[in-house]
């Protein structure tokens, strides 16, 4: 799947991202080493502290479908070219630091970054 392909999952999925507080949409695709592609979205709280991002949502849907290893994430927003927070960087090391996260404000105009360059120094326990 390219790059291209996942950015428009992601876009799709971000229709249906619940946020009613921020109104800053987000959809994510990520590809699992497998070739399946799991898509999330934001979904808000009004307690806030229980709201989970769309990178997030991708991960434990593709974990509770038995996915472990993941090769791209591609993750869109409403308002421009998306950035993941500290805390989806920290959850998704734990899956592995080379993945390939896809951004960009359209289809035409997407970057690279792999995930160790977002977290140089995640957090790890020895497993």
């Amino acid at each position: 799947m390219d790059n291209r392909d996942l950015y428009r999952l992601a876009l799709r999925a971000m229709e249906h991202a619940y946020a009613p507080y921020s109104h800053y949409q987000v959809g994510a695709a990520l590809l699992s080493e497998d070739g399946r592609v799991f898509t999330g979205v934001n979904v808000e709280n009004a307690s806030y502290g229980a709201t989970i991002c769309a990178e997030r949502t991708a991960c434990v849907k593709a974990v509770s479908e038995g996915a472990r290893s993941f090769t791209k994430l591609a993750v869109v927003c409403s308002q421009g070219r998306a950035t993941m927070c500290g805390i989806c960087r920290q959850f998704l090391s734990e899956f592995g630091v080379d993945l390939t996260v896809i951004t960009g404000e359209d289809e035409e105009h997407l970057t690279e970054t792999k995930l160790s360059a977002l977290l140089p120094e995640d957090f790890q326990l020895k497993k």
